[in-house]
């Protein structure tokens, strides 16, 4: 079997690009540090990974990260400058040190000049990198591999354009067991309650990996926030949208259905397994054999993907 292998990004989507995190994390990091040694919190949990946007293991996650905190510090500038100018006004202009309010002065265009155009540089200075990464996460194009993403109540059909290989990935049956009510079942012993899958979508490392968005019945999403990818399945339509897992982060990374799409949206996760490229065409041969044998009525091997 052969798959179109296409150059690089050549943006060099597997590196990093640095953020502003390291500097705004050191502070949060020592916390979580303390907090670990004093028992309050667990080895692998950091105060400010609980409550910031994760970074995420591709080039375009970590840049919608880095254009989080260019916002963030903006605001926290913003914030510095007025709320510092307002508590200075309280205490040094305030009636008992003998402050009189002017009343003469209606109307000054040379500050209403400055209090328009300030922000008005602030928001074209915003704008610009945001819609330069608008312009790369809409960028689908030299994809190396394509997959078929159809959204169904309550689960996700993947089928890898240009082969047999075709799964179907719904709630793990552990989890689905545990969530019936009066089940009996304590959900804190099932491993990632509600965020397991029977069948994982398994892709390579270092590829740019091309989706094909639908659905078959009604409005889905498909979120994975590692892989700053989040993209409308809509019936009759098909959106694309692109992603390449750095090289040196394979893994298992996480999401779900972020539209309300019926009874079932709480208990249709999403399961990504970054492995490999040779693990990975072991794995798609694997499939391959598995399914024609299906196809073909013998006995098809425990070949499927993990479930996790």
């Amino acid at each position: 079997m052969a798959r179109r292998r296409g150059p690089r990004d050549s943006a060099g989507e597997g590196q990093e690009a640095p953020s502003n995190r390291a500097r705004l994390g050191k502070l949060a990091g020592m916390a979580s540090l303390a907090a670990v040694a004093a028992g309050a919190l667990p080895a692998a949990a950091s105060g400010w990974d609980l409550i910031n946007m994760p970074r995420g293991v591709t080039n375009v996650s970590t840049r919608i990260y880095g254009l989080h905190m260019m916002a963030f510090w903006v605001c926290v500038g913003i914030g510095v400058v007025v709320f510092g100018v307002m508590i200075w006004s309280l205490i040094f202009h305030r009636k008992s040190r003998g402050a009189v309010p002017d009343v003469t002065m209606l109307h000054n265009t040379k500050v209403e000049i400055v209090w328009t155009a300030v922000p008005v540089l602030i928001l074209v200075g915003m704008a610009v990198p945001a819609a330069r990464l608008l312009v790369r996460i809409n960028n689908n194009t030299n994809s190396q591999l394509s997959i078929r993403v159809n959204g169904f109540q309550w689960g996700w059909q993947y089928k890898y354009v240009g082969t047999d290989v075709s799964i179907i990935s719904k709630l793990s049956l552990s989890s689905d067991a545990a969530r019936m009510l009066d089940s009996g079942i304590n959900v804190n012993s099932v491993p990632h309650y509600l965020r397991s899958v029977t069948h994982q979508l398994v892709v390579p490392v270092g590829e740019k990996i091309r989706l094909l968005i639908t659905s078959v019945d009604v409005v889905h999403s498909w979120w994975v926030p590692d892989l700053g990818v989040k993209k409308s399945a809509i019936p009759g339509f098909i959106n694309q949208a692109s992603f390449i897992v750095n090289p040196s982060k394979p893994g298992v990374y996480r999401g779900q259905c972020a539209d309300l799409c019926g009874r079932g949206h709480a208990f249709m996760p999403i399961v990504v397994r970054a492995v490999s490229p040779a693990a990975f065409e072991a794995w798609l041969k694997r499939q391959e054999a598995a399914q024609s044998q299906a196809s073909a009525g013998a006995p098809a091997s425990a070949s499927s993907a993990t479930s996790t």
